[in-house]
């Protein structure tokens, strides 16, 4: 038999209960042996009175400390025996509750292990807030990783965010920390409430892995249950997994800003919600033939003005445009319609906001210490620590969840180039070497390469998109040839280059004619996606539209032209909303579109002209199925610098199918301007950006021409063409 724990002991042990000064209350309140029986104490400082209701229909009134702790002995039962507290509130309010501390923990051994070791891939599934049944009763079992934290509570709703109520239990050396919590439902808010083990004040953090938040500014924790959509699109992720080689299909990107793609006018100009954004942007994206959308970050973000690259909340989609099953609808909805579906995931750097990520046990848990590693200085936030098996099994679990609870076809990862590079934005001695005395970030490498890697391995047909912004190589080559192992690199020489070029007066172009010539150099060095993406309409930049020269009938020309050329150029293709029908003001997060601007010609015909480029892009291999091979791809006339005129051949892997384009890129018309042509025959004018539907002056080419046989540009065919002002065409065998 066991002897009674002794009372001065006891005692004091409650009292650094009451005072906050226990490092783990749990272990004096709830239920502990004693003798032959067990002694039962709970916390409740405003309860009137306190029973203990065994099965069998025992009522056991608990003795009513002055400290607020109530306690009873229960004779003859084992530690496991099954009971509620019966507890009296002032007003005659009674309830009937489980103790939460006479529930075993939810957490298992191999959880503990595995997320120790940074190899639970689904940790989503066992950290944060789940609704559960426990030895059959239901609630919620919440589990949160603090590991130098000298106590953790589970604070919210059901207990009047008193950190005093529902102590949570330390999980060994795991640094994890869980409670079950008895009836606590759906819709609970929720935070968990941090005593740092240095001392100092209490910290009340946000869930790391909430599943829903509230609205912002608010930033509580919500309690939900990942269950409840009921996914209608198996038959696009059966096609999505049977895709093979992703580079030699078709990708051309619409990218959103849901918050300000469209308002809803006539209710206070407010964003449209994920329900309403469902069918309005699925048709939209459809009718202009895009085959995805590419989000700006959705996962909860404290301050709209960072358009969600500043993450407090990784596992939670925002709620400020609705609950987490809408923003399932929305996914759900543009896949049912044949549209994929991209987010941009930010994996580099958090905010500093009290209640999110940033020394969120009172230490540097998820950042780096030392602020020469665990500072960004050119946004003000904080780099996670690549090296800690934790921090990067968040991050890679994270990526999984998007996938697998989301449905996502494609993440684009942020600011790659500052998680490369150690000395990325910072002068000399603001950064530590790597152990050879390098700029690498080895661990930040090592991270990429294990989320390429397992992304490849667990969801073929899923894409990783990497937005790196240098010379890095093998960004988008296999780990196994020393590779990152990226799909795709998003190409900002390109976009650089291509835009310079284009915002200069045509009479200086022929000076800069090898800035559209360049880029071939190193077009096949990387599979590329070519971005004119929303960094290129905002903080004083102004709109793609207003940065073509001319007056407004040239700066159409001028921006159809970018944009087919764009389309023929090797890479996939991806264009910021807004840019389709090109809008003259530089995009603002907090306004719609300027969708009126459709309703004019000059603006529709731009419209009108992305969509055909989308579908002849989509209906020609030779435009995309060898985009990163030197066999898809051939000059013809990249000299003609004089003339501001360019010419080549895209060329498919399929034999015989090809594309003619010729770029006049200067006001002018150039009759019988010879160009070489890879066949002797009749060819199709399948694209003019200068005709009349799309707001040009409708010069070309009649729609059809036949070839000579004249050799020319190194080809056995040649024809006299009459090249539009400011134009882009394209030939076909026909």
């Amino acid at each position: 038999m066991r002897k009674p724990a002794d009372k001065a002991h006891v005692d004091t042990e409650v009292r650094r209960v009451v005072e906050l000064r226990h490092p783990e209350p749990h272990s004096v309140l709830g239920i502990h042996p004693d003798g032959d029986g067990v002694v039962v104490r709970a916390y409740r400082p405003d309860a009137v009175s306190i029973h203990v209701l065994r099965d069998g229909g025992d009522r056991i009134p608990m003795e009513h400390r002055d400290d607020g702790v109530f306690e009873a002995r229960v004779n003859n039962c084992k530690s496991t025996f099954s009971y509620l507290l019966e507890v009296e509130y002032p007003g005659k309010r009674v309830f009937k509750l489980r103790d939460p501390y006479s529930f075993l923990p939810t957490l298992g051994e191999m959880d503990l292990y595995y997320a120790g070791e940074g190899r639970h891939e689904r940790l989503w599934e066992r950290m944060g807030a789940h609704l559960i049944h426990h030895n059959g009763t239901k609630g919620v079992s919440f589990a949160v990783w603090a590991p130098t934290a000298a106590g953790v509570s589970v604070v919210g709703d059901f207990n009047s965010w008193d950190g005093r109520l529902h102590a949570m239990r330390r999980m060994g050396a795991s640094g994890i920390w869980e409670l079950f919590v008895p009836e606590v439902g759906e819709g609970t808010r929720y935070k968990f409430e941090i005593r740092p083990g240095q001392g100092g004040p209490r910290l009340l953090k946000a869930d790391p892995f909430a599943f829903r938040t509230e609205v912002p500014p608010s930033t509580a924790s919500v309690v939900h249950d990942l269950g409840h959509h009921r996914w209608e699109d198996a038959a696009w992720l059966e096609a999505r997994s049977q895709r093979g080689d992703v580079a030699r299909h078709p990708w051309s990107v619409y990218e959103v800003h849901l918050g300000s793609w469209r308002h809803v006018v006539e209710d206070g100009d407010r964003p449209m919600t994920y329900r309403e954004l469902a069918p309005a942007l699925a048709e939209y994206v459809k009718h202009m033939g895009f085959t995805h959308v590419e989000l700006l970050p959705v996962a909860e973000y404290p301050y709209g003005g960072s358009w969600g690259y500043q993450v407090s909340g990784y596992y939670a989609p925002t709620a400020r445009y609705g609950h987490p099953d809408d923003f399932r609808f929305l996914v759900d909805h543009l896949h049912k319609e044949g549209i994929g579906v991209i987010i941009d995931w930010v994996p580099g750097h958090f905010p500093r906001d009290s209640h999110a990520l940033g020394e969120f046990d009172g230490t540097s848990l998820y950042e780096h210490s030392d602020p020469r590693k665990g500072a960004q200085p050119d946004w003000g936030t904080l780099v996670f620590n690549f090296g800690r098996n934790e921090v990067r099994n968040f991050l890679i679990a994270n990526a999984l969840f998007w996938i697998e609870e989301y449905h996502i076809d494609g993440l684009r990862v942020d600011a790659v180039a500052s998680m490369l590079y150690l000395d990325y934005s910072r002068k000399q001695g603001e950064w530590i070497p790597n152990r050879w005395g390098g700029r690498e970030n080895e661990e930040a490498i090592q991270f990429l390469r294990e989320l390429n890697d397992t992304v490849r391995r667990k969801h073929p047909g899923v894409v990783v998109i990497a937005e790196e912004s240098t010379a890095w190589p093998k960004v988008s080559s296999p780990t196994s040839e020393g590779g990152l192992g990226f799909h795709f690199k998003w190409n900002m020489g390109w976009m650089h280059d291509t835009l310079s070029y284009f915002s200069k007066d045509p009479i200086y172009r022929q000076y800069h004619h090898n800035q559209l010539t360049f880029g071939l150099l190193y077009a096949f060095s990387e599979h590329f996606m070519l971005p004119l993406s929303h960094d290129e309409v905002v903080h004083g930049k102004g709109s793609l539209y207003g940065r073509m020269p001319g007056d407004p009938w040239q700066k159409r020309a001028n921006l159809r032209a970018l944009f087919a050329w764009m389309w023929a150029h090797p890479g996939k293709k991806l264009l910021f909303m807004g840019g389709e029908f090109g809008q003259p003001a530089e995009w603002n997060h907090d306004k719609s579109l300027d969708w009126h601007l459709t309703k004019d010609p000059g603006h529709l015909g731009i419209q009108r002209l992305v969509a055909t480029l989308n579908r002849i892009y989509k209906e020609l291999p030779a435009l995309y199925d060898a985009d990163n091979e030197p066999v898809g791809f051939q000059w013809l006339q990249p000299d003609a610098a004089s003339d501001n005129v360019l010419a080549f051949v895209r060329r498919s892997r399929q034999p015989g199918r090809h594309v003619v384009c010729v770029a006049n890129l200067s006001p002018a018309v150039r009759e019988n301007f010879r160009v070489g042509f890879p066949l002797h025959g009749g060819y199709v004018e399948v694209l003019n950006t200068d005709a009349s539907e799309y707001g040009g002056s409708n010069v070309g080419n009649m729609g059809q021409l036949r070839t000579e046989a004249t050799g020319w540009d190194g080809q056995p065919a040649s024809a006299l063409l009459t090249l539009p002002p400011l134009s882009v065409m394209w030939f076909t065998p026909g």
